[in-house]
């Protein structure tokens, strides 16, 4: 077998093409997957610590109570309490932040992609509370139908990461977007059906707080201590209210403005940052500090800022504060035979199986939608167990829904059973799904460009007509699509009319960090017809490929409007259409570049001008038919 190594080829340093995805969204995923790890620990510490002969340790720990005193007034909780009802917030927020992001400017933006993933997650809210109602129909046990409806993100994403590795990206794209759905129906169910003896006069100040937060935003005062001081009022009000404290996270976010970068600002800090390399005094460092961070929007920044500390440090906590349930004497016994576990965990595990997988195919072969590119009816369905993954938020309302301590503890048992049954479930079938594959000789992946070549969208040399086509994958950073050029452009001399080549986009950025914006500039020029003699001039300038660059790159083959170009780029006004190509590399089964289709197969071994052209004349035969 030829090697990726022997035929010069750029691979990705992972087995995922995760460049289809916006560099927000690639954060955010490898942030919940890397604490995933981190997560699982905690849950093991909890369990082994209050199972241990040390167990009254732990629950001595957690009972401690912590006052905070103003005056003649005190807020007095222990310390579960405060994880669950006070740092909890900060792991709301950054779920509002992340929902706001994605629906204003991420993306969640292409509406016509939520269809398909809101089903799911209304079907996967819906089926697993009707699942735990049917079991728990009514008394004390009936409050808890809201512990069986959530998916659990960073364990999700873990576990994908773990048991189905070489799953499509679009099925994680999928599954991340259900998963944000998801988190605002949870969201809304604990507003408005786990909240008691709700207080007027607190909500009347906490709906002051967030319309001085929405002043704030509006006078554009970004400051953090502003925004703390009127966050902790509002989290005291909304504790006063009866409405749970960690809203005041969800609705601090919905009031955080979002926005792409601001060219103005990004413009005013070089200048500031040029004028305190020549000045270096505080004023001009505060000034040029100030215009850049008001060039990226507060959302974002705050996400920067907290999505770590949530990740790695809040969830575990709240997990090493919720997942402690002793088990022995009677306890894992009545939680056997206990409605409450057993209907945690049909509803996790077969209510998501059914909502999320089953109820997406129904609404396919009803026409709501389509599939993405890549994702089979295994994968969906091998996903679709892996939702069933409910941890952090359903423990967390767990809570909320019982009092008893006993049946807190047995819902936490099914949440916890619930949630490996579920992992299991989901490594089964994409074992099973990578068995079918196996048997039907489907090894290395599909073989056929998907979707074939369009003539309207696609980037076409030589005569769109002509009946022999060339498509080749690229990375404008990549030295063997560099030497590729070449190839090609004595390919399309020697057929002359008979050979069109198509060029579509593979930045690996983890190899190739220039790549993506690289390939983002070759499309601002083309909006200005400048296609080729950019796509040309950039692989003859392989090594000089930064920002400035690319502007260089863009004055010298003369792009007319050269303020629209830079502009075009600082906005990623065309990083969809590129992250359009990832994908369709994905389904095409490519795995780096350069990579070649001819006749819309997938061409494997050297790329050399004889070989490629001896491929192309056997394409020319077969497409002529017997003589």
């Amino acid at each position: 077998m030829t090697t990726d190594a022997q035929v010069g080829r750029s691979t990705p340093r992972g087995r995922l093409l995760a460049q289809q995805l916006a560099r927000p969204v690639r954060r955010f995923i490898a942030t919940e997957s890397g604490s995933a790890g981190l997560l699982l620990l905690a849950t093991v510490t909890a369990l082994v610590w209050a199972n241990s002969p040390w167990s009254d340790a732990y629950d001595s720990l957690w009972s401690t109570e912590l006052t905070v005193r103003l005056g003649d007034h005190e807020l007095s909780e222990d310390l579960r309490h405060w994880v669950n009802d006070g740092l909890m917030v900060f792991f709301f927020l950054v779920v509002g932040l992340e929902v706001r992001r994605e629906l204003a400017m991420g993306e969640l933006t292409d509406r016509r992609r939520l269809a398909l993933p809101t089903i799911a997650a209304i079907a996967g809210i819906l089926v697993p509370a009707a699942i735990y109602l049917a079991v728990n129909p009514s008394g004390e046990a009936a409050r808890g139908w809201g512990v069986a409806m959530s998916t659990d993100t960073a364990f999700v994403l873990g576990a994908l990461a773990l048991v189905g590795p070489a799953c499509p990206t679009q099925l994680r794209v999928f599954l991340l977007t259900l998963a944000i759905a998801d988190d605002v129906g949870a969201l809304a169910i604990i507003a408005f059906f786990y909240s008691d003896d709700v207080r007027l006069g607190p909500l009347v100040v906490a709906a002051a707080c967030v319309a001085v937060i929405v002043a704030l935003g509006r006078l554009q005062v970004w400051r953090g201590p502003a925004y703390f001081l009127v966050g902790a009022v509002l989290w005291v009000a909304m504790l006063e209210s009866g409405v749970h404290p960690a809203i005041a996270g969800v609705l601090i976010a919905v009031c955080i403005a979002v926005y792409t970068p601001r060219v103005e600002e990004v413009e005013r800090g070089a200048r500031l940052a040029r004028a305190f390399r020549q000045s270096p005094l505080p004023s001009v460092a505060r000034s040029a500090k100030l215009s850049i961070e008001r060039a990226v929007s507060p959302n974002e920044r705050l996400q920067e800022l907290l999505h770590p500390w949530t990740s790695y440090a809040v969830v575990p906590l709240f997990a090493l504060a919720n997942a402690g349930v002793p088990l022995g004497g009677d306890v894992l016994a009545d939680a056997l035979t206990s409605p409450v576990t057993l209907g945690v965990v049909a509803g996790l595990v077969a209510g998501k199986l059914v909502g999320v997988g089953a109820v997406t195919l129904l609404a396919v072969r009803a026409g709501v939608g389509a599939l993405p590119r890549g994702i089979t009816r295994s994968d969906l369905m091998a996903g679709a167990a892996l939702t069933g993954i409910g941890f952090t938020v359903s423990l967390f309302i767990v809570d909320l829904a019982f009092t008893p301590p006993e049946l807190r503890d047995q819902a936490k048992i099914g949440v916890l059973a619930a949630s490996t049954v579920a992992a299991l479930l989901g490594w089964g079938l994409f074992r099973v799904s990578a068995a079918r594959e196996r048997a039907r000789g489907v090894v290395a992946g599909p073989a056929v460009l998907d979707p074939p070549v369009d003539v309207a969208r696609d980037h076409v040399r030589g005569d769109p007509a002509a009946p022999i086509t060339l498509v080749e994958y690229v990375d404008f950073e990549c030295p063997y699509c560099g030497r590729a050029t070449g190839v090609v452009q004595d390919l399309l001399e020697a057929f002359g009319g008979r050979l069109r080549y198509v060029f579509r986009h593979l930045p690996l950025t983890d190899v190739h960090p220039n790549a993506e914006l690289a390939a983002e500039a070759v499309e601002a020029a083309a909006a200005q017809g400048l296609l080729w003699e950019m796509h040309d001039r950039l692989f003859q300038h392989q090594d000089a490929l930064l920002p400035d660059d690319l502007v260089a790159h863009a004055r010298a083959v003369g792009v007319p409007d050269l303020p629209r170009f830079v502009r075009e780029l600082e906005d990623g006004v065309h990083s969809a259409r590129v992250r359009d190509d990832v994908a369709s590399a994905e389904a095409s089964g490519v795995s780096g570049t350069p990579t070649f289709f001819v006749g819309g197969r997938r061409h494997s071994g050297a790329y050399d001008e004889g070989t490629l052209a001896r491929r192309l004349m056997e394409e020319a035969d077969r497409a002529a038919g017997p003589a």
